[in-house]
């Protein structure tokens, strides 16, 4: 993650990660917000309380 003041813009190597992670594309992330929400996001999309979601959400 490269940041800069208040903005912050995702690697290309750390967006192939979150794609290949959540199956989810990380588009839009100029902000901690923007990357606070998506991770949000996944983790919504990704919910339950098995071993498996835990170790998801801790990935994510």
């Amino acid at each position: 993650m490269i940041r800069l003041g208040s903005q912050i813009r995702l690697t290309q190597k750390e967006i192939e990660y979150f794609r290949w992670l959540t199956d989810i594309e990380p588009a839009g992330i100029r902000t901690r917000a923007d990357l606070d929400a998506y991770v949000a996001k996944c983790k919504a999309h990704y919910w339950g309380v098995s071993q498996d979601t835990q170790f998801l959400h801790w990935m994510i």
